[in-house]
This record gives structure tokens, C-alpha cells and sequence, in this order.
């Protein structure tokens, strides 16, 4: 496990948008090593009991997975937002729940926070989130969905305070964070202009964690309700500028959509995996059913899109880190991955029989934890909205 702390920080990126070199390639194999010796025994009892393994999420932040962007001076990796990606597909190959876990603290409240934190803020809760903090990044609301900055979550000043309230729903995350990015509206008539981000900790009086959703899919991962009541938050707390939380929110969530498309990615890579070596096991009518040739033609069709989905998310990644525009390709990469992902896990299930229908099989519950895909961090349509424009604009 030496390597893949160590390997994070020494990777040496292909110029080839679609492909890994010999670092790469090593690094990824450690990544999938861990995960299958590591998070694959927790699986069954981390979803029964609705709640990820404490132990597990101390050798995430022990292996630097959680602070893989945070520069090493804060206590963190230094590496890449594709190592990254990489790290949420290999895990999520084998849970998502983890690897949205993982996605969440990367993609979203680390990297707001190297973009947008003063160095104070960054002092002070970097090295918290590359050691042992968890975070939430809290933007939803019961009636802000896909219409993200319909906010009635309200930021009143008080000095050189801020207080808050409102509620906020479905927070991957929540259960677990010590910390969290919270968007709310100081001045609602200017509409998603008055939209400012705050960091608010769990232990600041008046905030608290609400109820915890019970879910179709990625059950260990938390998805919960934020109470805030009468929150006094520091002046010091705003996340860049006030009344410019939506740029913050737009930038980031870009960002995240990528890593939806590696957690998306890995579940299909998962089911497939499970599938092939289940078809030569089984045997119907004499002989293993993946000798039947309209049981290996699913298996083509599976297995290239599930390539053609690796090539969008490494693509757009690459994109991503060579400072090149990548809206319209991590819109496309998180729809074309996200359906890639129901379709074969459905696919696999098919494929399984009637085992595929219970709880032996891990297919089943892949095929849970894929419905999500197509819902959070923009629901396809939004995808759909965000490629037209794009486009239209040429």
C-alpha cells in the first residue's frame, strides 16, 4: 500500500487524452488491489446496514485518497484531478458508495476550497480534510433541485457575522462530514446574484444533521437533511466572494459531474466483471451459457460501451487538467456513462437469471446504486440543456 500514497504524487500524465501510461496503469492497479482486498469484504454488511465502516474511511484518508488535490504542504498528496477520477473508478467498481464518498471530498468541497479559500481558510481546513475531516458540499434544497439556485436558504448580517437558516436536503456526505460548503441567499431580491458560499462546521450552534434518507441504491453512502437554525458564522467563513456562491457552485459542480461519470464508469466496469466470470461458470443446457453466441454478443455490446464511456471521462479529466474548456464534454461524459451504467447493470442482471434477482449476486446491487446516476450532481436533462447551449453557441 506504500505505492499508492507515494505513486500519487509521482505520476507522470500521457499526453494521449484516452490512454494510461506505465505510471498510470501501476498506480490504477494499486487502486484496484485495495479495493478488492480492502472494501469488497465490507461491502455486503457497509449496505445492510445502511452506514460505511469507520475503519474503512480511516485508510481512505490514511492512503491519501480523501486530500488527493490538497498540495502537500497542507498535508496532502499533491497529485492530479485524473488521479482523482481514478481512484473513484476503481473503487466504485466495487462499492460506489465509496466512491462517491471519495468524489464528494475531491472533486467538490477540496477543490472548491484550493479555488476559492482564502490562505486562512485553507491553513485552517486543509490539512483537516486530508487527514481525517470529511466534508459535505450542501447546495440542494426541497425546492432548489434542478433549478439549483431557486435557494430559500437565507444569510442575514450581524456585524461581522453572517447568520443563517433554511434547510437543506440530500447531503451525500452528511452523516459523516465535520465540515461543509453551504450556499444561502443574502439578498433574495437580486435573485442567484445574492447566492454566497459559507464553510459552516458541525459544531456551530444552531446547525444540525437531519433526518438520513432511506435509499434504492448506494445505501452505505449518507444522504441527509441540514438544519440550519439561527447558524452565527464568521465573517471569515464566506467561500470567495459574497453574492458570487454561484459561480462558486456552477465552477465546482462542472468539476463533480466528471467525477459522477468515474463513479458511473467503475459500476458498469463492476457488473461486466461480475457477468463474465459468471456466464463460464453457469451452464444451461449442457455446456457454460458463455458459449452461446447471443450471450456473448451482450457481453460485446456491454464491454464497448462501457469503453466508449472510459474515453469520455479520461477525455474530458485530461481536458480538466490541462486548463482546456471541458463543459459540454463533462455534460456528455456523466449522461453517456450514467445510462451506460443502467443499461448494463440491467443487462447483467438478465444475464444472471434469477440469481441476478437476489442478494447473493453483487450485480443486484449494482444495479441499485446506478439509478443515481442519471439524478444527482444535474439530472440528464439538465445534461441535455447544458450540451444544446453549448452547442448553439458554437
Amino acid at each position: 500500500m506504500d505505492y499508492i500514497i507515494e505513486g500519487m504524487t509521482t505520476l507522470t500524465h500521457s499526453p494521449a487524452l484516452t490512454t494510461l501510461n506505465e505510471d498510470e496503469a501501476a498506480f490504477r492497479d494499486a487502486v484496484r488491489e485495495f479495493a478488492e482486498s480492502e472494501v469488497a469484504p465490507r461491502v455486503p454488511r457497509m449496505d445492510a446496514g445502511h452506514q460505511l465502516d469507520s475503519d474503512l474511511i480511516s485508510l481512505l484518508f490514511e492512503l491519501g485518497f480523501m486530500g488527493i488535490e490538497i498540495p502537500e504542504h497542507y498535508g496532502g498528496i499533491g497529485s492530479s484531478f485524473f488521479t482523482a477520477v481514478l481512484v473513484v473508478e476503481e473503487l466504485s467498481r466495487i462499492d460506489p458508495s465509496v466512491g462517491v464518498l471519495v468524489d464528494v471530498q475531491n472533486t467538490l468541497v477540496n477543490n472548491a476550497l484550493v479555488k476559492w479559500g482564502t490562505e486562512e481558510q485553507l491553513n485552517r481546513h486543509l490539512p483537516r480534510l486530508a487527514t481525517g475531516t470529511v466534508g459535505a458540499y450542501a447546495l440542494s434544497e426541497a425546492g432548489s433541485g434542478s433549478d439549483a439556485f431557486a435557494l430559500a436558504a437565507r444569510a442575514t448580517r450581524d456585524g461581522d457575522d453572517w447568520v443563517l437558516n433554511g434547510r437543506k436536503m440530500w447531503i451525500t456526505n452528511g452523516a459523516e462530514a465535520g465540515l461543509f460548503i453551504v450556499f444561502a441567499n443574502v439578498r433574495p431580491e437580486l435573485g442567484y446574484k445574492g447566492i454566497t458560499a459559507f464553510i459552516v462546521e458541525r459544531d456551530m450552534p444552531g446547525f444540525s444533521v437531519g433526518k438520513r434518507e432511506e435509499k434504492l441504491g448506494i445505501c452505505a453512502s449518507s444522504t441527509t437533511e441540514l438544519v440550519l437554525d439561527e447558524v452565527r458564522v464568521p465573517g471569515g467563513n464566506v467561500l470567495g466572494e459574497v453574492g458570487r456562491g454561484y459561480k462558486v457552485a456552477i465552477e465546482t459542480l462542472n468539476e463533480g459531474r466528471i467525477g459522477i461519470g468515474a463513479q458511473m464508469l467503475g459500476l458498469g466496469q463492476g457488473a461486466l466483471d461480475h457477468t463474465v466470470r459468471y456466464v463460464q461458470q453457469r451452464e444451461q443446457f449442457g455446456r457454460p451459457v458463455a458459449e452461446f453466441q447471443a450471450v456473448q454478443f451482450q457481453l460485446a455490446e456491454m464491454a464497448t460501451e462501457i469503453e466508449a464511456a472510459r474515453l469520455m471521462v479520461y477525455n474530458t479529466a485530461r481536458l480538466k487538467g490541462q486548463g482546456e474548456a471541458f463543459l459540454r464534454e463533462a455534460a456528455m461524459a456523466k449522461l453517456f456513462a450514467s445510462r451506460m451504467a443502467q443499461r448494463v447493470a440491467s443487462r447483467c442482471i438478465d444475464l444472471h437469471g434469477g440469481y441476478g434477482f437476489t442478494r447473493e449476486y453483487p450485480v443486484e446491487k449494482l444495479y441499485r446504486d446506478a439509478k443515481i446516476g442519471t439524478i444527482y450532481e444535474g439530472t440528464d436533462n439538465m445534461q441535455l440543456q447544458t450540451i444544446a447551449k453549448d452547442l448553439l453557441r458554437g
